[in-house]
């Protein structure tokens, strides 16, 4: 069962939903989980340096002492045969007198001059926000540093290397070299995410010392045949595979219980989907794993496989995405050192075991996306560790327990899309214990909750992100919303709020998104009320009765990228101040009676746009010859103005547009012929057209004339109807 998306209005609704996914995965699932897995690498590079411990740095206390000249030899090829789009390897200069020990990334041992160490990682942006143009510069910025082209063997001459890692980098499908199988000193291998495919080589079980090896995230392009080649690597402490085809590898188990050292263990997104006997606890040899993830592998098997719960040590456990059914298993119960448990989008449909409630280590728990039935028990307070609750997407009912708000190191409560019933200003109340002063992101979305918003709702100043949305929550947004300093989302759509809008939401300055659509709000809206939103990206308040009251040459303290006040009160003028944003991405201004032209400038924005809405107004004037917008798979509705004129000249790009009930005249002949050579990918077209003014038909294109009729390509299906316009 997997994760429900929040519909928000119309065809910006996509977008903001994955906005919000992203959001709550970046900022606060993947961060804690960050927490764990460093700390695990952090232990095991502590272990590499107590079995091995050098004097190793970048620089030398000794001066005369410099890196061997034949390893600095073998960088310089190293570095000959890689692409560095960005001259990250500036310093790997070739001239004599340069030490290579002061090279970028290298780590020598300061008392032989060996290299050591090579640390040529490129780390990917971490999303902290929603600026999709400032995501967008930064992505392109990692995609420009990242290393490619190919692996030289004259990494071999390294023979004292003992750690290596290529990952986050590009290196577009190539196979991992057989000779690294060959660099017997290797203690720490990383080649994540670096775009490698292909057979993984066998040759990698040589490495014999090696203690720690990465290969996940490789697009799925990675396969094996089998896994008889791990053991050679009997000291192997970390083995993550993740993303690698092992469907092939049918004796997967069996091959990794050969490693007795294994303390952490990843194998998510592998195929694992066949049966696996399943041998007793006592039968596996990797007894001492701290971390175990299986995520989406879709197990043939309707039960978690009885092997795992043996492994009493284990600190995390992942088998999300996975088909398991039925209860969730008592023997679970025996893993008491858990920090970390994610059993969601399986098909759990027992209620929430009392044992799980004794789990006080327990830090991390998703349970989400199953069929959870029954309440949830106050012995939830026992959770004293937690730090994330995840309970969303089941058939939980009853109310949130008071004693939910006693645990001091919750950061994050998800319980959206369940059947609670309960008082929106009970749950607060029950929260304002040691709770709220921590508490960074609650979702009570869908939740079936009702009664008012108190002010209570104030005192919860760490909150990051508040999503409320969709329940019948009603009465006015209290004015101790502005004490929410720390606000980066809300989302109180889809409700029955009503009242004005309080200014004190223009205090909210480090507030990013903002959902306040389909409720009952009226009133005006001034520029008191975004004073303060210089970071605000995202504005979805539509279907609203407010009116926006701001001078005609006022200019937003922000840059939108996604904006709809459909049905507010913009008009008569054209409201000038949309021509400031030039990061927008999406808008909507639908039914907000205006009635004007629109300026020019304003047609220069739509190249950026993927969706637009501006129906519904009495808009008048000619739609510009410009090729409107640029983005792929972009919406247009310009339907029921006043627009006059010809029909404009339309991107290809374009999949939707409406240009029905204007009085647009003359022929078609250019519309449907704009850019012959370029493939067309609308999907739609209302424009109500008159059949007879057809002079040209589309090239290659057959028509056949219905009363609705199609015409019909591989890539374009346009429908035409006739009404309206005068074509």
């Amino acid at each position: 069962m997997g994760p429900h998306p929040i519909n928000k209005s119309h065809a910006i609704g996509t977008k903001h939903n994955k906005i919000i996914n992203q959001f709550y995965y970046y900022y606060f699932y993947k961060s804690t989980m960050m927490r764990i897995i460093i700390a695990a690498t952090l232990t095991l590079l502590l272990c590499l340096l107590t079995i091995h411990p050098p004097n190793f740095c970048t620089a030398h206390s000794n001066s005369e002492l410099r890196c061997i000249e034949s390893e600095r030899h073998a960088l310089l090829n190293f570095k000959q045969h890689l692409t560095d789009p960005s001259n990250r390897l500036a310093s790997w200069a070739a001239a004599s007198d340069v030490d290579c020990c002061h090279w970028v990334g290298v780590v020598c041992n300061n008392s032989t001059g060996h290299v050591l160490q090579l640390h040529l990682r490129t780390f990917p942006p971490e999303m902290t926000g929603y600026d999709d143009f400032q995501w967008e510069a930064q992505y392109e910025a990692y995609e420009r540093s990242r290393f490619g082209g190919k692996i030289n063997p004259s990494l071999l001459d390294l023979k004292h290397l003992i750690y290596l890692d290529l990952s986050g980098n590009n290196f577009n499908g190539t196979q991992i070299p057989k000779f690294l199988g060959s660099m017997g000193s290797l203690r720490y291998l990383n080649l994540s995410n670096a775009g490698f495919g292909g057979l993984i080589p066998h040759q990698l079980g040589n490495l014999s010392n090696l203690q720690y090896l990465n290969l996940g995230d490789n697009n799925f392009y990675l396969y094996v045949k089998n896994l008889q080649w791990l053991s050679g690597l009997p000291l192997l402490q970390h083995l993550d595979l993740s993303s690698a085809n092992l469907s092939k590898a049918s004796d997967w188990l069996q091959e990794i219980n050969k490693l007795p050292s294994l303390l952490e263990l990843r194998l998510s997104y592998c195929a694992l989907s066949g049966f696996v006997p399943p041998p007793i606890p006592s039968s596996i040899n990797f007894s001492s794993l701290t971390t175990l993830h299986l995520s989406y592998n879709s197990f043939e098997n309707i039960s978690i496989p009885f092997w795992v719960f043996g492994l009493h040590n284990l600190v995390s456990l992942d088998l999300s995405w996975n088909q398991f059914q039925g209860p969730i298993p008592v023997h679970l119960q025996n893993l008491t050192s858990l920090r970390l448990l994610d059993l969601p989008s399986n098909n759990f449909n027992s209620s929430i075991p009392n044992w799980l409630y004794s789990f006080s280590h327990l830090e991390f728990l998703n349970l989400g996306s199953n069929y959870l039935q029954g309440t949830i028990s106050s012995a939830i307070g026992n959770l004293t560790s937690a730090i994330s609750i995840d309970l969303s997407y089941n058939e939980l009912e009853g109310k949130v327990p008071r004693s939910l708000g006693n645990l001091c190191n919750l950061r994050e409560i998800r319980l959206s899309h369940n059947k609670l019933s309960q008082e929106i200003s009970e749950i607060f109340e029950s929260l304002l214990g040691c709770a709220s002063n921590g508490l960074e992101s609650l979702d009570l979305s869908f939740a079936k909750l009702f009664g008012q918003l108190t002010a209570e709702l104030g005192q919860f100043k760490n909150l990051v992100s508040l999503s409320l949305g969709y329940n019948s929550i009603s009465g006015p947004i209290p004015w101790s919303i502005g004490n929410l300093s720390s606000l980066r989302f809300l989302d109180l759509g889809n409700n029955q709020i009503n009242g004005t809008l309080p200014q004190s939401f223009g205090l909210l300055s480090k507030l990013e998104s903002l959902y306040i659509d389909s409720n009952m709000l009226e009133g005006a809206v001034s520029e008191v009320h975004f004073a303060n939103l210089m970071r605000l990206k995202t504005l979805v308040a539509s279907q609203n009765r407010l009116t926006l009251e701001v001078s005609d040459n006022w200019t937003p303290p922000f840059q939108l990228n996604h904006l709809d006040l459909g049905s507010w009160n913009l008009g008569p003028k054209f409201p000038l101040w949309l021509c400031s944003q030039k990061q927008l991405l999406t808008l909507g201004i639908s039914n907000t009676r205006i009635s004007d032209a629109v300026p020019p400038s304003f047609w220069n924005l739509t190249s950026q746009l993927t969706y637009l809405n501006i129906s519904h107004n009495q808009i008048y004037g000619e739609i510009p010859h410009i090729p409107m917008i640029l983005s792929y798979d972009s919406i247009i509705d310009v339907s029921s103005n006043n627009f006059t004129g010809p029909l404009p000249c339309i991107s290809s790009n374009v999949t939707f547009l409406d240009l029905s009930n204007n009085s647009l005249s003359g022929s078609i002949s250019h519309f449907l012929c704009y850019k012959m050579n370029e493939p067309k990918n609308m999907r739609y077209l209302e424009a109500y057209l008159d059949v007879s003014t057809i002079l040209v038909p589309w090239p290659q294109v057959p028509i056949q004339i219905i009363p609705s009729f199609y015409i019909a390509s591989q890539q374009a299906i346009i429908l035409f109807l006739l009404k309206v316009n005068q074509l």
